[in-house]
C-alpha cells in the first residue's frame, strides 16, 4: 500500500481543509486512493473537539472557531505551526485505535529527537511535551513541562483523518485564547522557544525520515 505525502504551501482555508479530508478518508475506505499524509499551516483559528468545554474558549471573539469532530478539546492552528492530516487506512493496520494514537505519539517523538529534543508522553495528556528545567519548579516541586504537539483523530470507516499539529515558530501568545487541551496548569511551547533554529523544511524532512521506523506498510 503506497503512502502519499502532500505539502501545501502558504496558508490552507480550514473549512476547504476538512472538506478534502472527509472525502479522501471517504476514498480510501472505497479503495479508490492511497493513503495520505497532508503537511500544511492554517490561518490563525481555534478548532473545539468533541470533548471540549465551552469554558475552555476564553477569548471566543479572538480568531474563527471552528467544531473539528475530532477527538480532544480545544486547540489553536495558525502560521508556524505544521499541521500534519493523517489519513491512513486504521482497519488494514489492525484495527487498535489506542495503538494507533501511540503510534502517531511514537512518530513525534522521534521526529523531535531529530533534533535533540525529548519529547515524552503523560498519562492523561495526550499529545507530546518537554520538560523545561530552565522554568521556576511546578507548585508541587515537579520540573515544569511545556506542551510542544497536540494530537486528534477521527475515524470514518476505519479511516483516519485530522492528526498531529507541531509547533515550529507560531506566535504562542495565539494559544491565550483557550485552555489548550484543557490543561491550564502548563504551558505551551516550540521548536523555536526552545532555542533550536528549526525550518518547516526541517521538521518535514525528519517526519519523511521517522515515518517508516514507526508506521510499517500493511499487507
Amino acid at each position: 500500500m503506497t503512502v502519499e505525502w502532500r505539502t501545501s504551501k502558504g496558508l490552507t482555508d480550514y473549512t476547504v481543509a476538512l472538506a478534502e479530508m472527509e472525502a479522501r478518508a471517504d476514498a480510501i475506505a472505497a479503495g479508490e486512493a492511497h493513503e495520505l499524509i497532508w503537511l500544511l499551516e492554517h490561518p490563525p483559528l481555534y478548532t473545539s473537539g468533541t470533548s471540549a468545554k465551552r469554558e475552555d474558549l476564553t477569548d471566543p471573539d479572538r480568531f474563527p472557531v471552528f467544531e473539528a469532530r475530532r477527538g480532544g478539546q480545544y486547540t489553536y492552528h495558525g502560521p508556524g505551526q505544521r499541521v500534519i492530516y493523517v489519513m491512513l487506512d486504521v482497519g488494514k493496520r489492525g484495527r487498535d485505535v489506542r495503538r494507533f494514537v501511540q503510534e502517531l505519539e511514537a512518530w513525534v517523538i522521534a521526529t523531535l529527537a531529530e533534533f535533540n529534543v525529548d519529547g515524552t508522553i503523560r498519562e492523561g495528556r495526550v499529545g507530546v511535551w518537554v520538560n523545561r528545567p530552565d522554568k521556576p519548579l511546578m507548585p508541587d516541586g515537579s520540573v515544569a513541562e511545556d506542551k510542544i504537539a497536540a494530537i486528534g483523530i477521527r475515524l470514518r470507516k476505519w479511516v483516519s483523518f485530522h492528526g498531529i499539529s507541531i509547533n515550529v515558530e507560531p506566535d504562542l501568545t495565539h494559544f491565550d485564547g483557550i485552555v489548550p487541551c484543557g490543561i491550564s496548569n502548563h504551558g505551551v511551547t516550540s521548536l523555536v522557544d526552545l532555542g533550536l533554529p528549526v525550518t518547516m523544511d526541517d521538521l518535514d524532512m525528519a517526519l519523511k525520515s521517522t515515518f517508516g521506523t514507526v508506521f510499517k506498510t500493511p499487507a
